[in-house]
């Protein structure tokens, strides 16, 4: 059994199943003997595959595979793990537009990343090529899930106050995805645009 590393914040990106939806997994799993789909890693750490990967814990003798993908930095996971999900699983509205925001934010800062790696080495003309790109991967994002550019740029406002809320109230992610908290949609984005000092008093409302 390989001992993979399980980042917190890759994890989170990846909704939950329900318990009844794990167990089915399980069943699956266990009536084949072992993973059809290989364990997508980055430097031996998980980057898809935790609930499969959690079943393996508890069943060693499953056989099963990985797959490490060369990725640059974190943030090129994250944009991957949101794209994964937006195209193989059935997803509720509210965990379609997180994924979508997060997706949105962390390709943005890879490119904001390689940007700076351009513009220390060439002029000024590569920067203000570079600023049109956040709007280039906002209309690309939405393309690919049928929606648009503002409601692109609306859910990386989301995505960050689901984030906080769940930095204000640990578990608030997981509870709201499995649909036990009902928050609408503009209370999370104001909480998303809001100054730091500003967020305890919007999450309460």
């Amino acid at each position: 059994m390989i001992n993979l590393k399980i980042d917190p914040e890759f994890q989170s990106q990846i909704p939950p199943l329900t318990d009844d939806e794990f167990k089915q997994l399980e069943e699956n799993i266990l009536k084949e003997g072992k993973l059809l789909s290989p364990l997508i890693v980055w430097n031996n750490t998980l980057v898809d595959g935790h609930n499969r990967y959690a079943i393996l814990q508890k069943h060693p003798e499953i056989y099963f595979s990985t797959m490490p993908l060369p990725f640059e930095s974190r943030e090129e996971v994250l944009a991957w793990i949101c794209k994964n999900q937006l195209g193989r699983r059935n997803l509720t509205p509210e965990q379609k537009k997180f994924l979508m925001g997060k997706q949105y934010s962390s390709e943005k800062r890879t490119e904001a990343f390689r940007g700076n790696q351009h513009t220390a080495k060439k002029s000024g003309s590569v920067q203000s090529e570079h600023n049109q790109k956040p709007m280039k991967t906002c209309e690309r994002i939405a393309q690919e899930n049928h929606s648009s550019a503002s409601s692109v740029r609306r859910a990386e406002y989301y995505a960050h106050g689901v984030d906080v809320a769940d930095e204000l109230s640990p578990g608030f992610r997981d509870r709201f995805f499995r649909e036990e908290l009902h928050i609408p949609d503009y209370l999370l984005e104001n909480l998303g645009k809001a100054k730091p000092e500003e967020q305890a008093e919007i999450f309460k409302e």
